[in-house]
């Protein structure tokens, strides 16, 4: 299951005035366990297209096994699906500056600009329970109101925001359960949420016995 490609070329042409790069598809079964859904890709996902290939996807492989679930039993996207950059300076073994891409979070621009996309998995793939990792996830999805730090590890029963035809968002009226945690990538940064993580993976487990 992926979104058509009539849609992914709508969102390729939305999104193309920004500063991002490529394009990665969603990706998994129609009817997957879960629904994971991250910030943007990086480099690495760019390069060879497949979502959370990169060093936060390695760590998002061991939570998945912690729940005793493999990929191929999960849904996995974003609510961008190109790499937002920003141009910085990198000193090379030699000495040399130079400059280079680095990631950055998708801007509220960008990320209404590929909504689409991302409404359209929601819709369509039948997911139990959408797993949001960050802030980005959480936020697009259930409200700028939410924040990981506050809800984490906890089960909201609600409905989500879906983009209307004028461009603004509004209330789906189904009622979906949503699951926040923090993003992978956060242990690089701040390796004690680690911790955190699992604790949320225990409950998580628990959400998924309960079908």
């Amino acid at each position: 299951m992926r979104i058509p490609d009539h849609l992914a070329e709508k969102g390729k042409k939305r999104i193309a005035s920004f500063p991002v790069d490529g394009f990665v598809f969603g990706g998994g079964p129609e009817h997957p366990k879960m629904m994971l859904v991250g910030e943007a890709p990086g480099e690495t996902e760019i390069g060879n297209g497949v979502p959370f290939s990169g060093r936060a996807g390695r760590e998002l492989m061991k939570f998945i096994e912690r729940l005793g679930l493999t990929r191929e039993e999960v849904y996995i996207t974003s609510a961008v699906r190109s790499r937002p950059y920003r141009w910085g300076e990198k000193k090379t073994r030699d000495g040399q500056v130079v400059k280079r891409k680095y990631n950055r979070p998708p801007t509220a621009r960008e990320i209404t600009a590929h909504a689409p996309l991302l409404d359209y998995e929601v819709a369509n793939v039948r997911a139990p329970v959408i797993v949001t990792l960050g802030n980005i996830g959480l936020k697009r999805l259930a409200g700028p109101d939410k924040k990981i730090g506050d809800c984490h590890g906890d089960l909201l029963v609600q409905p989500v925001q879906k983009l209307d035809e004028n461009d603004q968002f509004v209330w789906t009226d189904k009622e979906y359960r949503i699951f926040p945690t923090y993003h992978p990538a956060s242990i690089f940064y701040n390796r004690s949420l680690l911790e955190v993580i699992h604790s949320d993976l225990e409950k998580l487990k628990e959400v998924l016995a309960s079908g």
